[in-house]
């Protein structure tokens, strides 16, 4: 699992930007990945998986 902070997250379109701890990599979110609801700021623990137009973070759960 990686970690990281919710850069952007749109909650009426369902998508946002995670970016990752150490690296400053961002990686896209859908609402389809998530476990726990997140907001901007929130501090997230993740997995990646290729999508159709690169990696997108599933099975993402709020860390506190």
């Amino acid at each position: 699992m990686k970690e990281g902070t919710v850069k952007f997250f749109n909650e009426s379109k369902g998508f946002g930007f995670i970016v990752e701890e150490g690296s400053q990599n961002e990686c896209f979110v859908h609402v389809t990945g998530l476990i726990d609801e997140i907001r901007e700021g929130d501090r997230v623990e993740y997995e990646e998986k290729e999508g159709k137009k690169g990696m997108n973070a599933v099975n993402v759960r709020v860390v506190q």
